[in-house]
């Protein structure tokens, strides 16, 4: 679903398979020679959190997390990444959460503000599909109710 915030454009892209394997192979290799940099973990894990799958967008929130944790002198390049990976796998309580940190040191920042938007919508969202479903349940088990009683009222 391409979005109408061009700042927040990364939320819903991917990198080819290509581009993948080519980061996937660097970081790797590092890992062979005994020393990953920062940067590969860095790329590697930004490439991941653009998959579209859930798994590679976990791994790759793990390594953005793990940088994050490691070297504070990284932080804000990988807080935007985080908060876009948890975005992709719906936990929105952690995007928000992330995305707040870097609106808080940078509060122009516009991706984080058209991420921050993303990430209301998604909520309302799914607020709406889950009173929805409530709506439908609660509308199913009064059919089945006034079923019953129907039946029991016959008797």
């Amino acid at each position: 679903m391409p979005t109408d915030l061009p700042y927040a454009a990364e939320a819903e892209s991917s990198l080819s398979s290509e581009e993948l394997a080519v980061l996937r192979s660097q970081y790797y290799k590092e890992i062979e020679q005994g020393h990953v940099t920062t940067q590969s973990k860095f790329n590697y894990g930004w490439a991941l959190v653009k998959s579209p799958t859930a798994e590679q967008q976990t791994e790759g929130v793990k390594l953005l997390q793990e940088i994050y944790s490691a070297s504070p002198s990284h932080r804000r390049e990988c807080t935007y990444y985080i908060a876009v990976g948890y975005y992709k796998l719906r936990n929105y309580a952690y995007a928000r959460k992330f995305n707040d940190l870097l609106l808080a040191v940078e509060p122009d920042n516009m991706q984080a503000q058209s991420l921050r938007m993303l990430i209301e919508r998604a909520v309302q969202r799914d607020g709406y599909i889950g009173v929805g479903i409530l709506a439908g349940g609660a509308a199913i088990t009064g059919i089945v109710l006034a079923s019953i009683w129907k039946r029991a009222a016959r008797r």
